[in-house]
């Protein structure tokens, strides 16, 4: 199940996962305010999910605000309406009438070993676990885009953007008894996808080719570039599905993880225990590296994996 906030790199995320031939069993798509709206980020997800030809994977909107805080977004970075460089429309495909909470939970309760995949603020999955407990013993694993260590932050000093949105809700997920697995920007820093690769996408001659290529070719693109002064912009949410199809693109430290809700200065701010001076468990698997040209042989082979 992923949970999302589209956001481009939400998107190149479920393109990659919803792709022909991924063999990822997707039960649902849930969707939570973060990058814009959750009136704009369930339109996202379901223009993609209409896009990709997956009309068969039910959506949900969940949670329009943080659990304790104002919503704060990204439209300086994705652009007004989330997805800056793809052409907006309405998707025939519906919205279920189920809250997205509702829905984590029971999916959680049917399905055995589930994978919850959270690519925007963690404030459905926290209110899924606050709600009913029970569930985190039926949860395999949760696949995390968010926090960082060495990298800093991005969007204060110290917190990377979806932890800094709803710190209570990531608190709540990262001590739950559950398995975590987090890419952080200390790995997604690593993957920087570069005018080359865009080149090859481009190249493709394909409609999905063509409607990544204007994506990444829109100032989503030049916004990190010009703010962090690298050669290339990183698809942060797009390594939780490579690490889905092609776990060894990635190295991992086991480690703890507790986040920063009190201070103003540091609020969401990831502690991760990297050299154990703690006695907490190491619950999560925190990525330090990554093969980024095997991520990106992996991300444009999905993207291939379309033909008009």
């Amino acid at each position: 199940m992923f949970d999302c906030d589209p956001g481009q790199d939400d998107a190149i995320s479920l393109i990659m996962a919803l792709s022909p031939g991924s063999g990822l069993d997707i039960r649902a798509i849930t969707v939570v305010a973060g990058n814009t709206s959750l009136v704009k980020c369930q339109r996202n997800a379901r223009m993609i999910a209409q896009i990709c030809g997956r009309v068969d994977v039910p959506i949900f909107a969940g949670r329009a605000a943080p659990l304790k805080l104002p919503l704060a977004t990204a439209e300086e970075v994705h652009g007004v309406e989330g997805l800056d460089g793809l052409d907006i429309f309405e998707p025939d495909l519906p919205l279920q009438s189920e809250n997205a909470v509702d829905a984590i939970i029971r999916l959680c309760r049917s399905v055995d070993d589930i994978v919850l995949v959270p690519t925007g603020p963690l404030t459905n999955i926290a209110a899924a676990l606050t709600r009913a407990p029970e569930i985190a013993e039926r949860i395999s694993e949760i696949v995390i885009m968010g926090g960082a260590r060495a990298e800093a932050g991005n969007i204060t000093p110290s917190a990377e953007f979806n932890i800094y949105v709803d710190p209570h809700a990531a608190r709540i997920v990262f001590d739950a008894p559950v398995k975590k697995t987090t890419f952080g920007l200390d790995v997604t820093h690593k993957a920087l996808i570069r005018d080359e690769h865009v080149d090859r996408i481009a190249s493709l001659g394909t409609e999905m080719g063509d409607r990544l290529t204007g994506m990444l070719r829109s100032d989503y693109a030049e916004y990190d570039r010009a703010k962090f002064g690298t050669s290339g912009t990183p698809i942060h949410d797009a390594c939780t599905t490579a690490y889905l199809l092609q776990p060894d693109v990635f190295t991992f430290k086991s480690v703890n993880v507790q986040v920063e809700v009190d201070s103003p200065l540091t609020r969401g701010h990831t502690s991760v225990d990297f050299w154990q001076m703690t006695e907490r468990p190491r619950d999560t698997q925190w990525a330090v590296d990554v093969d980024a040209e095997a991520f990106f042989e992996l991300m444009i082979g999905r993207i291939a994996a379309y033909t008009d």
